[in-house]
């Protein structure tokens, strides 16, 4: 048996690089006469920008630290050990890029022993040990402080977490273990399974004390000064820690039970993470420490060595680093300023645009349409979003009534647009409508104003044909609804110039979106491929597959709604429209639908009916069911998946020998911030190529071995 010091040696090196954490110890007199007390510091000697991880290295420094306090422990010399974090951060768990390394599963192992081994020596010190959760804490960071004695957490703490299960990991150095045993499984399993698939919700500092997590909360300001005076309380027995009996019977089980159904409702099966997580909880109800750390490094082990993890490092890395420096995007000097903006159009998505403008640039925003009554709907809706976030605390009355006065709304478009600097239309979709307002704001704006256009599926370069100066109109394709998905396909036309898409990046940065630059091509990413996606379901529906045969073949992708539930978000007349476009720039392979036809004549907002009585499942609407012509050509679940994403496949391999976008990494970015789609399946390629999918269909996978997959 290998000593944790060799582990860990052996660990660190297959990982150089890694970002080396600190654990520094300090000894003082607490106050009260307590006695003299040994404080270790996790630094990583960066500012809170880079924080605090723990790679191999990282722990084999803490293990030294608690070698040394052990000693002083074991002699008397010390009254307990506190743990904490440099400024905002106390720690942010394992360091994922070392996890990529690793390539054997006995490496992985290594890591899940090294952790344990090391965290578990602070439970096992003759003195109490605190932990004092002054910042940022999450995964490793959590479960350092789950190993102490006692907790304490500083009111000002903005994102506390177990993110594994989001990654596609389970918290693996004691958190499903120790976090049940503490809290009860109930809120374990809402900290663990349902905020980690609920885009990984992050716990504040009081909620954090209120679960149980933590005995007391101090202020930020003083937090560290408080946690050593009640800490001295402690130590001298004037402050007895009392903790809940937590339930062992048939609430334990319940509890689990409620994880597996949120598991199932969120991924249906598809990603392991969450079932092994949950395996772990169950198990952990006896009370056995030991046995649950040994379930977690197993099952540590083998989740880093599965493709759904590496799927999820990648998902995650597209976000947090290829989101924020855009691929193909202009050098961002050549951006001109924007201090007013323009919006043509009154209606629903035009008063969301101008809403996200006005919070995130604080400029002059002016709305127009074609009658007044229309403007003052448009403006009212600001006024009352904005009312919405003073009634909730999000802003105060002097900011409110300040984001009020510069929003306004006129008919005339040269009072509105002659000083604006960037005008974006959200108008009907249909190319001459939009020729025609583009034609009239060319009219009355500024020459260097950028001509920015919301089309969901239309051609950027035709609709500027017409214009004096076409090389300023640029496509700015948003996602509904706009507040919550992070997406914005910028589009390039044949004309556009590098400072007026430098102006677009600059102002998808400001409104904080995840901007993509797409090439000028039908419907660009998102729906093109979800156009391809939802039309091969709707083919199969035409030849005879039943309904709920279709929509449950695509159940293990895990996506955020089912096909036809998603169609009708999208609203069934948008999706035909998107179709019949796609339909007719690739007629072999984007077929228009007689029965969705059939559906949005008939006036139906979607396939489906919800009631009460069926706990408002959906259910197939009788007289949608009454319009359906099908054919006789029944397949399986398996067949259907298979048929859908080989038509995905194929859509995204023409896609990108057409140079839609940079490279395949761009359209999982844009499918996951876009469209939802599931980090676990790192958008849609890794998947592709995980089920041999890609190579199928179009000879070669879409990424290099080792790119969201185990390297070889």
């Amino acid at each position: 048996m290998s000593t944790t010091a060799e582990l860990l040696k052996g660990a660190a090196e297959l990982f150089p690089d890694e970002v080396v954490t600190q654990a520094h110890v300090r000894h003082f007199d607490l106050p009260l006469g307590a006695g003299r007390f040994a404080l270790i510091t996790l630094d990583n000697g960066h500012d809170h920008t880079k924080p605090t991880t723990f790679g191999p290295q990282s722990l084999a420094n803490l293990n030294a630290a608690i070698d040394q306090v052990e000693r002083e422990a074991a002699e008397g010399t010390i009254v307990g050990v506190g743990v904490t974090g440099k400024p905002f951060i106390f720690a942010v768990g394992a360091d994922l890029k070392g996890v990529e390394l690793l390539k054997r599963h006995e490496d992985a192992l290594a890591i899940g022993k090294g952790g344990h081994e090391v965290f578990k020596r602070l439970a096992g010190l003759a003195v109490p040990t605190f932990a004092y959760y002054n910042g940022a804490a999450m995964g490793g960071g959590v479960e350092v402080g789950l190993h102490c004695t006692y907790r304490t957490v500083s009111a000002a703490l903005p994102a506390f977490s177990l993110p594994e299960v989001f990654l596609g990991l389970v918290p693996g150095w004691g958190g499903c273990t120790l976090l049940p045993n503490l809290i009860g499984a109930e809120k374990a399993v809402t900290v663990i399974i349902e905020n980690s698939l609920n885009q990984n919700r992050q716990l504040k500092g009081h909620q954090v004390y209120e679960l149980g997590i933590a005995d007391a909360l101090f202020e930020g300001a003083d937090f560290l000064e408080q946690s050593l005076i009640w800490t001295a309380a402690v130590l001298k027995g004037e402050i007895v820690v009392e903790r809940p009996a937590v339930d062992r019977g048939e609430g334990w089980d319940q509890a689990v039970a409620k994880g597996r159904s949120v598991a199932d409702s969120k991924v249906h099966g598809a990603a392991p993470a969450a079932y092994r997580a949950l395996d772990i909880i169950a198990a952990a109800k006896d009370g056995d420490l030991q046995k649950g750390y040994d379930a977690e490094d197993q099952a540590l082990a083998d989740l880093i060595m599965g493709g759904e993890l590496r799927a999820g490092i990648y998902a995650f890395n597209l976000v947090q680093k290829r989101g924020k420096r855009p691929a193909g995007a202009p050098d961002k000097n050549l951006a001109r300023p924007v201090t007013k903006v323009g919006v043509v159009g009154a209606g629903l998505m035009a008063s969301q645009l101008a809403l996200l403008f006005l919070r995130r640039l604080e400029v002059p925003v002016v709305l127009t349409d074609i009658d007044q009554e229309r403007i003052d709907k448009g403006v009212g809706y600001v006024h009352a979003e904005i009312d919405k976030l003073l009634g909730k605390g999000r802003v105060n009355q002097d900011k409110a009534n300040r984001l009020k006065a510069l929003v306004t709304g006129v008919l005339d478009k040269a009072e509105g647009f002659a000083d604006a600097d960037f005008v974006i239309e959200a108008v009907f979709e249909e190319m001459s409508v939009k020729q025609k307002v583009f034609a009239e704001v060319e009219a009355v704006a500024p020459a260097h104003a950028v001509l920015a256009t919301n089309t969901s599926s239309l051609s950027v370069s035709e609709m500027a044909s017409k214009l004096q100066h076409p090389e300023r109109v640029v496509g700015f394709h948003f996602f509904n609804p706009v507040a919550v998905l992070p997406l914005l396909e910028i589009v390039r036309g044949e004309q556009t110039d590098d400072a007026s898409l430098a102006t677009a990046f600059a102002v998808a940065k400001k409104l904080k979106k995840t901007a993509v630059l797409v090439k000028d091509a039908p419907a660009f990413v998102v729906n093109r491929i979800l156009t391809r996606f939802m039309g091969e379901v709707q083919n199969v529906i035409d030849e005879g597959t039943p309904v709920e045969v279709a929509e449950k073949a695509v159940e293990p992708l895990g996506l955020p709604m089912s096909p036809l539930v998603l169609l009708e978000l999208v609203g069934p007349a948008i999706g035909l429209h998107v179709s019949e476009t796609l339909n007719r720039a690739f007629p072999d392979r984007f077929t228009v639908s007689p029965n969705l036809k059939a559906v949005v004549e008939a006036g139906k907002r979607g396939f489906y009916v919800y009631s009460a009585e069926n706990g408002f499942k959906p259910e197939l609407d009788p007289e949608v069911s009454a319009l359906l012509e099908q054919g006789d050509v029944v397949l399986t679940e398996e067949q259907v998946r298979a048929r859908v994403l080989e038509a995905v496949a194929q859509e995204i391999g023409l896609m990108l020998d057409e140079g839609v976008v940079a490279e395949a990494q761009d359209i999982d970015l844009c499918l996951i911030t876009g469209a939802g789609w599931p980090f676990h399946l790192g958008g849609i390629t890794p998947y592709l190529d995980r089920e041999g999918v890609s190579e199928r269909v179009t000879g070669k996978r879409f990424l290099a071995p080792g790119v969201a997959s185990v390297p070889a």
